[in-house]
């Protein structure tokens, strides 16, 4: 007799054979029918900000969302932060979950680092009555210049956008023109805070210098590019004992894999290290306070979590010249890396959309960087302070004020922006 569950099993097996793209779009345009849409007049903002988002995930836009909530905090803005998207199973938590917003003011904003296809699913989990009447915001981060079908239906669902960069900002404002505001995560306001753990407490001996990458396996293994890391520093250094390179993984539990690739790439070379516990925040930033140069060769960033609070811990960063992390990151406070623009081809086809590029980094100059660096402790410091000093200037809180502005949302003594430099 066939049971429930034998007969959903081959429709579970059709569905998995559906390309990616597809079923992200059906599921796109699934919640979309039931999910409440906003006001069409957006309405004002004066009533503070909810922010929205996988407040007690270890992603990035986990951390985008809890950077902003303490951000607004320190502005004077009032908000609540709220759990709301996607819940995975197994996935790392950073912290738990923000205070509910129970009772949280009919016209605050709603501002939800949600990304498109889980958008209007996320709404439709917060309700009706917490979405009318309210301006609704979503914060996105899309890291090629194109942007999916699959995320398109999402679009009916804004009021307008926050993207983290022009280089989002240029891909999105094709399908929403007007309607696109670029709020840089403030790190700034927010600075990293190192736990008191040294680097005898992560195993790292003082003698060496020690290059450090650092990404999620849930976060796309081909846009990472870890592999290019490994090329780089193998050309670097061979098998020196006192160099090494420590990548420190995210999720590998669920990327087996991704994992696999790494230690066939790594091939047993005695100074290249595999890192797979999962740190609290404060002791990931004790670890790359650690870490003597910060490497990141990714193909492409909606922002660049990593390399920027690398730059607040007075790293050195080594980084592809390419997307979000460019607008931060130049010759004067960093080592930008040259590239080629290629097609952009994701094997678990999550970054594909018709005509989309990224970025190839130029392993040999890498290389060559890395090695200029690695002997140099002096030109170590010298440019770990330039990045702390252009981090503090561009990464600051002026997005995130221009936006609050230009919605309505004062703070709460009334001003909509203080005069003085309030991100300084």
């Amino acid at each position: 007799m066939t049971t429930p569950n034998s007969a959903l099993h081959p429709l579970h097996r059709a569905w998995q054979m559906l390309p990616p793209s597809t079923r992200r779009l059906w599921l796109a345009r699934a919640t979309a029918w039931v999910a409440p849409k906003p006001d069409a007049v957006p309405p004002p903002a004066c009533d503070g900000v909810v922010v929205g988002g996988e407040i007690g995930r270890a992603s990035g836009l986990g951390e985008g969302a809890r950077i902003m909530s303490q951000a607004l905090e320190r502005l004077g803005v009032a908000n609540a932060a709220i759990e709301a998207g996607p819940r995975l199973p197994g996935a790392e938590r950073a912290v738990e979950a923000g205070h509910s917003a129970a009772g949280w003011p009919d016209r605050a904003a709603l501002i939800l680092h949600v990304n498109a296809p889980q958008f209007p699913a996320a709404l439709a989990g917060l309700g009706r009555r917490r979405v009318r009447g309210r301006r609704i915001v979503g914060n996105w981060s899309w890291e090629l210049p194109v942007v999916p079908v699959s995320w398109h239906p999402a679009l009916a669902y804004v009021h307008e956008l926050w993207v983290p960069s022009r280089f989002t900002a240029a891909a999105f404002e094709k399908l929403l023109p007007g309607r696109i505001r670029v709020v840089p995560h403030a790190v700034a306001l927010v600075p990293p805070v190192a736990s008191r753990l040294d680097r005898q407490a992560f195993g790292l001996a003082d003698d060496v210098v020690v290059v450090l990458t650092s990404f999620s396996l849930a976060s796309s293994f081909a846009r990472k590019n870890p592999l290019a890391a490994i090329a780089a520093f193998k050309q670097a250094f061979g098998d020196r004992s006192d160099r090494l390179l420590l990548l420190k993984v995210g999720n590998s539990e669920h990327h087996p894999g991704d994992l696999a690739l790494l230690q066939q790439a790594i091939a047993g070379a005695p100074n290249i290290r595999l890192e797979t516990r999962m740190f609290p925040e404060a002791d990931m930033h004790a670890l790359t306070q650690a870490c003597d140069i910060v490497l990141s060769l990714h193909r492409s960033e909606g922002f660049g979590l990593v390399p920027a609070q690398a730059m607040l811990l007075r790293r050195p960063v080594i980084a592809t010249d390419w997307s979000a992390t460019s607008e931060f990151l130049d010759a004067g406070c960093g080592v930008p890396i040259g590239y080629r623009l290629v097609p952009a081809q994701d094997p678990r086809r999550v970054f594909e959309a018709p005509g989309a590029v990224w970025a190839e980094a130029d392993v040999g100059q890498a290389a060559m960087n890395l090695r200029e660096l690695a002997d140099s402790p002096a030109r170590r410091g010298a440019l770990g302070g330039a990045a702390w000093e252009a981090a503090q200037a561009r990464l600051g809180g002026d997005g995130l004020l221009a936006a609050l502005a230009a919605i309505g949302v004062r703070d709460r003594n009334g001003d909509a922006r203080q005069d003085r430099d309030r991100a300084a």
